[in-house]
């Protein structure tokens, strides 16, 4: 069981990754040519939201599972770097990005803002999310 959630995260890690960065450049593209809100501005930030959040649970499925997660936390393992990073590092800091993104949709949602605050917000905070998940990858895994 452990070893299908490991290899679906690294999968679904790659799908999230080709999928933000394309709603991140309709969106971007929607608001330079200053397009209007409509129904495929939010399918495509909904599904943004609903890669991460797949992502999230699977990779907290795993954080409890894992050698490498909860069951490893010590404050001697805190002084290894490879320990450190898939106990605190990785986990909190893709839980930040699940809230960043998770805050951008909310935001596009607001009736108050106008077609352009809402690409922007959304644009601000998805694009801080893609980076907080594109910095805490474990590359050296997927070579």
């Amino acid at each position: 069981m452990y070893n299908i959630l490991k290899e679906s995260h690294s999968g679904i890690g790659m799908v999230l990754l080709f999928l933000l960065l394309t709603v991140i450049i309709f969106l971007l593209a929607m608001f330079l040519f200053k397009k209007t809100w409509n129904k495929s501005a939010k399918i495509a930030a909904l599904v943004g939201l609903i890669l991460v959040h797949l992502q999230l649970l699977v990779g907290l499925l795993i954080y409890f599972m894992s050698p490498l997660g909860w069951a490893n936390f010590s404050s001697e393992s805190m002084g290894y770097p490879i320990s450190r990073f898939y106990i605190v590092e990785h986990p909190f800091g893709m839980l930040l990005a699940a809230f960043l993104i998770t805050k951008g949709y909310k935001f596009s949602k607001s009736n108050t803002l106008s077609s352009r605050g809402k690409y922007k917000r959304l644009l601000v905070f998805y694009s801080l999310g893609f980076g907080v998940i594109t910095y805490l990858i474990p590359w050296f895994l997927w070579s």
